[in-house]
């Protein structure tokens, strides 16, 4: 059975401000709390509708569907609800390839980037401040569990750029050269911009490669890929390049 102050406490994640004062995100569906309890991450405390989790009962509740529908984030509720604490970032690996977000605000194209760095093998992921937290309800439905693989750092991207000038850096731009045509390392840093407005100025003057997916539809068509569709495409090219190489 919930307890009032076990409700006040999940609702409040929803909100990024209760997030950091807690320390704590949410998860729901059996398939991606599996995932997330096979992972380092640590269970803060497991609410269900069934049996199915192998985890102590200290840290297990049974409750009803009812009380899940009070609980959850989803307008369709799974069979359980886990609260996790957030882990700690960790150093980031320079000699790989790296991702770096400008401002992504949409939570499910940051958890589909989140996927795809994971599918990839890219093990980091920096986003400046503007863009959407990664523990966001709906970035976490999104990631499937790749979260857990994926070490995603904040900070202020402008200076992070600035102080790696050892580190080539990427840029996608529609007006970039064309990355079918151009020599692509396996590390490196690949920044993405903004659903709308692409790149900032700020961060642009600190990119030393412009890259652009090429159009091969009619000039008239879509005017520029989504986010997460452009990531995809990239991380394909910067792989399979590495992959031949060696």
């Amino acid at each position: 059975m919930l307890s009032k102050s076990e409700i006040k406490l999940i609702t409040s994640l929803k909100q990024k401000k209760y997030r950091l004062q807690h320390q704590l995100f949410a998860a729901e569906g059996k398939k991606i709390i599996l995932e997330l309890l096979k992972s380092k991450l640590q269970l803060h405390q497991l609410f269900t509708t069934t049996l199915e989790f192998d985890v102590p009962d200290v840290l297990q509740t049974i409750i009803t569907p009812k009380e899940l529908n009070r609980i959850s984030f989803l307008k369709t509720p799974n069979t359980a609800l886990a609260v996790f604490k957030i882990p700690k970032p960790q150093p980031i690996d320079f000699s790989k390839l790296i991702v770096a977000l400008d401002d992504v605000r949409d939570p499910g194209n940051l958890g589909t980037i989140i996927r795809l760095c994971d599918w990839f093998g890219v093990t980091d992921l920096v986003c400046n401040l503007e863009t959407v937290e990664c523990y966001n309800p709906k970035v976490i439905q999104a990631t499937m569990g790749s979260i857990t693989r994926v070490n995603v750092s904040y900070l202020n991207l402008e200076s992070f750029l600035s102080s790696n000038k050892a580190s080539q850096v990427f840029g996608a731009f529609m007006d970039g050269e064309n990355m079918f045509e151009i020599n692509l390392p396996s590390s490196g840093i690949l920044v993405l911009g903004n659903e709308a407005n692409g790149i900032s100025k700020e961060v642009a003057s600190q990119i030393t490669q412009r890259i652009s997916i090429p159009r091969f539809g009619e000039l008239q068509a879509t005017e520029s890929l989504n986010v997460a569709n452009a990531a995809a495409i990239l991380l394909s090219e910067f792989k399979r390049r590495t992959a031949t190489e060696t």
